[in-house]
């Protein structure tokens, strides 16, 4: 029977770009500004690295089809290098990659990576990528904002809160990013709102405004992993190491049959699931110190808060209001400013997540430092509330 991946595998070493509108780099420029902050966190040579997994989202418009950007931008030593792309969960499926190589004994040293360069395409939000049957048979004409809309009314309406309540936990959510963003020295949103901005803003797909939604962003992220005897010989002896990855994908359900409402992701409750269930956390709400989760819009965060079982079903607006989530609430959730203002580059983000909960763990966060967490959870939603696929980690510090 399978056991699963609890701390088999340790991440040695991680580096991230500073995101933002990086007029003045390419795509290679952003891999080796992150390398070279994981090779020099590791302690080891690129020669010590043994397969490599590239998740890039928009290729065409970042580094093309295959892997062998990340091996010509980083010189690495002839290895095996995957590109995957797994919609906005690209990075943690980079990382998964990586993890399961050490864990099965294939490899002793791997490296995740992300990337995506975006801001200079000619587009002024995301490209378009190139559509097939399913966007035009199930979802033409349809966008992110207008999706995700869609979720707050239902999700308002199956817990019968009312819209006003709604967007003032939302204002909340981005209120709380903003602030975080300004003690995070790579993020690419760094200006301070108030609560009343954000109610105030423009509106994008009512009940969505302007400081609603994430922006677009260029930067790359990566992971260093090894075994931890292996990361131990380095001289590590505090390290973190992988509790749990797991992955859900929509299978249609939520497309064609009226037992989804449409008010929650799916996914995201059964990923989560999987992963406690394999770092045998029995009580998230106890043992779980900060996450990082796919807050692509504020009501996004909300209804994650709910799903990934941190509040009570339809008691997210309550505790998001109460604090609960802020830097200095219970459950800190997005202590660098989180998708909405760290950037969401898209390739890279699950492992931009996984970055600021190494460096929280590791105590390495500077101004923005929790007190002593032990434990971090990581949230990817690539898609749309009814397609798409989720993906939870769960990361732990192991002293020595």
């Amino acid at each position: 029977m399978a056991s699963g991946i609890r701390d088999q595998v340790a991440i040695v070493g991680m580096g991230c770009s500073r995101f933002g509108e990086r007029w003045d780099c390419s795509a290679d420029d952003l891999m080796v500004e992150a390398f070279t902050e994981a090779v020099a966190d590791a302690g080891i040579e690129r020669d010590r690295i043994e397969a490599a997994w590239l998740g890039v989202f928009y290729q065409d418009q970042s580094v093309a089809r295959s892997g062998l950007p990340l091996s010509f931008a980083l010189r690495l030593p002839n290895v095996p290098v995957t590109r995957v792309e797994n919609l906005c969960a690209t990075g943690t499926e980079a990382l998964r990659g990586a993890v399961y190589a050490v864990a099965a004994g294939a490899v002793d040293i791997a490296l995740a990576f992300g990337v995506e360069k975006l801001k200079d395409t000619g587009f002024a939000g995301l490209p378009e990528r190139t559509k097939g049957t399913f966007e035009d048979l199930w979802q033409p004409g349809f966008t992110p904002p207008g999706a995700f809309a869609q979720l707050g009314a239902a999700y308002a309406a199956r817990h019968g809160h009312s819209i006003a309540d709604l967007k003032r936990a939302m204002a909340h959510v981005s209120w709380k990013s903003h602030e975080n963003a300004v003690a995070s020295p790579k993020a690419h949103l760094r200006n301070r709102i108030t609560i009343e901005q954000a109610l105030a803003a423009p509106m994008v797909a009512y009940p969505l405004g302007l400081f609603d939604c994430c922006g677009v962003s260029d930067g790359a992220a990566c992971a260093i992993v090894t075994t931890p005897a292996i990361a131990a010989s380095l001289g590590k002896r505090d390290m973190v190491t992988v509790k749990a990855l797991a992955l859900a994908g929509s299978n249609g359900v939520e497309m064609g049959h009226a037992s989804w409402d449409g008010s929650h992701t799916l996914t995201s409750r059964l990923a989560a699931g999987r992963a406690f269930r394999e770092a045998g956390i029995t009580k998230p709400t106890e043992q779980v110190n900060l996450m990082e989760v796919h807050d692509c819009f504020s009501i996004t965060e909300l209804v994650l808060m709910e799903d990934l079982g941190f509040s009570a079903p339809g008691r997210a607006v309550h505790d998001i209001l109460d604090g609960r989530y802020d830097r200095t609430g219970a459950i800190p959730c997005q202590t660098d400013g989180g998708l909405k203002c760290f950037g969401h580059p898209v390739g890279a983000s699950g492992l931009r997540m996984a970055y600021e909960i190494y460096t929280q763990l590791l105590g390495r966060a500077g101004e923005r430092q929790l007190a002593a967490p032990s434990i971090g959870l990581t949230h990817n939603l690539g898609g749309i509330p009814n397609r798409n696929v989720a993906s939870v980690s769960v990361l732990g510090l192991h002293r020595g």
